[in-house]
């Protein structure tokens, strides 16, 4: 089918990409205090630089900075947030098999938009390195990412309802967006680790009537800050979700298929869904269908190639499984990518920078022959 290029595209990518020892190596310097901020940017840039060239050399419609200033993938931007500060956890992360760093974001104010957010600064030269008709796709965290993991247990001491809060929140959210738009960005990603937890939390807590309640207000809050966030932007941004169950050195956080959630989603004014199914832990396609239902002009991305290891996954397999899927959504709804990012922490996943590529290459060539 010929059509013209739109995203999310017919094969895409989740953002994050795995650091190169050169970069890891400047990081540890700057953290040891060997180097100073500007040279460790310089190196920054020079990475950047060279990751993107690969991008476009490799066929993508859409590049990213793969994230290589950041930390974590999520707590870096929360920290840019007027309102919100860094603290010491003490713990960590349940993910299954690996412990992480203890770092954590907190309400330490009422929330705003941050006019200086490094991550605007970030995007444009992302989009100076890719240059002019290179879409540069531009990643941040979800707003619900504030309220797990104890980051807004204090909001009472800030706001008199937390319905305030929220509002606070989405607007600064939208405003973010909105400037990201002003400088130039036309394709923006909202990750979301919070629909994987309310999966767990759902199905665990099915006959516990008062704390299942509870996960229910928490999914329904989401669709409203969300849905706040996305208010009135502009025609020509496209904006989509990557749903992910948690991504540290190759190890996970959430299991279960997207049925309890699926009603939630399909009520996200976003224009794609990234979503994960490279292992039975996501259950099968047929949650796909209450999305589309309610959402016939939406695309899903199928992640149907993992990122949490090397081996290259059959051409042929991952050809049936999209077919598979257009069972419960239309083939021209559907496009594919890698489950997640190949490292949404600078740790990164356990693969090579080699089967990174390879990875690629193979998501490329299944959707020119599915699509084309």
């Amino acid at each position: 089918m010929s059509e013209k290029l739109q995203a999310p595209y017919r094969y895409d990518i989740v953002g994050s990409f795995l650091r190169p020892a050169k970069l890891k190596d400047a990081r540890a310097k700057y953290k040891a205090g060997d180097i100073d901020e500007a040279t460790l940017k310089a190196v920054t840039d020079e990475c950047i630089t060279d990751l993107i060239n690969k991008e476009k050399a490799v066929g993508l419609h859409a590049v990213t900075d793969g994230e290589f200033r950041r930390s974590w993938w999520h707590l870096d931007f929360l920290w840019g947030l007027k309102g919100v500060a860094k603290y010491d956890y003490q713990k960590s992360y349940k993910f299954h098999g690996a412990k992480t760093r203890t770092d954590n974001a907190e309400l330490a104010g009422k929330v705003a938009y941050n006019p200086d957010h490094p991550f605007f600064a970030a995007f444009r030269f992302a989009q100076q390195a890719a240059g002019k008709g290179t879409v540069v796709k531009q990643t941040i965290p979800s707003p619900t990412m504030l309220f797990r993991d104890n980051r807004s247990d204090n909001w009472p001491e800030f706001y008199d309802r937390r319905a305030d809060y929220l509002t606070d929140l989405a607007t600064a959210y939208n405003k973010t967006i909105k400037h990201f738009y002003e400088l130039g960005c036309r394709y923006l990603q909202i990750d979301d680790t919070t629909w994987a937890f309310l999966i767990s939390k759902l199905n665990e807590t099915a006959d516990q009537k008062t704390e299942h309640a509870k996960y229910v207000q928490l999914a329904e809050d989401a669709v409203t800050v969300i849905n706040k966030a996305l208010e009135g932007l502009p025609a020509d941004l496209t904006v989509t979700t990557h749903i992910c169950r948690g991504n540290f050195k190759s190890t996970f956080l959430f299991s279960g298929g997207y049925g309890p959630v699926a009603k939630y989603l399909a009520q996200l004014n976003y224009d794609g869904f990234f979503l994960e199914y490279d292992s039975d832990r996501a259950g099968d396609f047929s949650p796909l269908a209450t999305i589309w239902n309610k959402r016939p002009d939406v695309r899903i991305v199928l992640g149907l190639v993992t990122s949490k290891s090397g081996e290259l996954e059959d051409e042929g397999k991952v050809v049936k499984r999209i077919h598979e899927a257009a069972e419960h959504v239309p083939l021209e709804n559907l496009c594919l990518s890698p489950q997640c990012g190949f490292a949404s922490t600078e740790e990164g996943n356990i693969l090579t920078e080699e089967q990174e590529w390879a990875k690629l290459r193979l998501i490329k060539k299944i959707a020119e022959e599915v699509w084309n």
